[in-house]
């Protein structure tokens, strides 16, 4: 099995509701979103998938993210906008793009340094 990484980033604020429903407050953070892809062989140029054209697809939909308060997505008035959520957002719209051979293995969302969450499909 073969894997390929991208990384992207993004700037947002979120605000997390509490178990007793009350809210944190607003803080912002720089995002870094990495998208792990994987194919049992190498196509005929030798790549899982070209990084360029991974890298552009996950770009496309973290733009929505960018410079704004997560809170305001409609996906996130639903759910908690946690960086688990928002991995699961993001594995969600990036899967069915991608070619019928290639697998999304994960999406690992960075808060801060040492402070992630990734979401995994199923196996």
């Amino acid at each position: 099995m073969f894997t390929v990484s991208v990384e992207t980033h993004f700037w947002a604020s979120h605000r997390l509701t509490l178990p007793d429903g009350s809210e944190e407050p607003e803080h912002s953070h720089n995002f870094s979103v990495t998208a792990d892809v994987g194919a049992e062989k190498a196509g005929d140029m030798g790549l899982v998938m070209d990084f360029r054209r991974l890298k552009a697809m996950l770009d496309n939909i973290v733009a929505e993210f960018d410079n704004v308060a997560l809170d305001s997505i409609d996906y996130f008035e639903q759910n908690n906008p946690t960086a688990e959520n928002v991995a699961k957002y993001i594995y969600q719209k990036l899967q069915p793009e991608l070619p019928k051979d290639v697998k999304l293995e994960a999406i690992r969302v960075t808060e801060e340094p040492g402070c992630s969450a990734k979401f995994a499909g199923p196996k």
